[in-house]
């Protein structure tokens, strides 16, 4: 039977390493599909034909503003085991934290995966690092949520830092330029 979500859908940007992709995928099934917490948009993230197939780190960044970002709020960042040293994953975040002409940054969030849930010494991606201070930086991590209600709480959490704590978002990093 499904449920419906009592609180405002967001139109969410989907990060994740591609060897995650099986998860992403679990997660946007079950919030998205099944629950209507939130609305996935991504690259690969469930979409067909969504991949940018380029090097060169000016289009992409311009392509993920204009293709993904202009219409989403939030950006949850996916976290598993190798995320953290992805270099489109780090791009995607740098997107996410700028104001455009046609785009205001996104709230971000990272939750890590089940997968990872109980690796204490996980990384996350350095950029996202630099806007998590607990509950008192412009990102947070969470856990994987154990129900809709929480990850409703969580991207509203996103959502209202984008406006109330905007001025402690960090994109000061040099982008990465190759894979850890």
């Amino acid at each position: 039977m499904m449920t419906l979500a009592t609180k405002t859908r967001h139109k969410c940007f989907i990060s994740y390493h591609h060897d995650d992709e099986q998860e992403v995928e679990q997660f946007i099934d079950t919030f998205d599909h099944y629950h209507d917490v939130f609305i996935a948009n991504g690259i690969g993230a469930g979409l067909p034909g969504d991949i940018i197939n380029s090097n060169n780190s000016d289009y992409i960044m311009q392509q993920i503003r204009e293709r993904y970002l202009r219409t989403t709020t939030v950006t949850i960042v996916m976290i598993g085991m190798e995320t953290w040293g992805r270099k489109f994953v780090d791009w995607e975040i740098a997107a996410s934290l700028r104001d455009t002409k046609t785009t205001t940054a996104s709230g971000l969030l990272a939750i890590s995966l089940p997968s990872v849930q109980y690796y204490s010494d996980l990384r996350i991606p350095a950029r996202l690092q630099d806007n998590i201070d607990g509950d008192q930086g412009y990102a947070r991590w969470w856990p994987y949520p154990p129900n809709s209600d929480a990850l409703a709480h969580f991207i509203e959490i996103a959502y209202s830092n984008r406006a109330q704590k905007d001025y402690l978002r960090n994109n000061g990093r040099t982008l990465r330029q190759r894979n850890a």
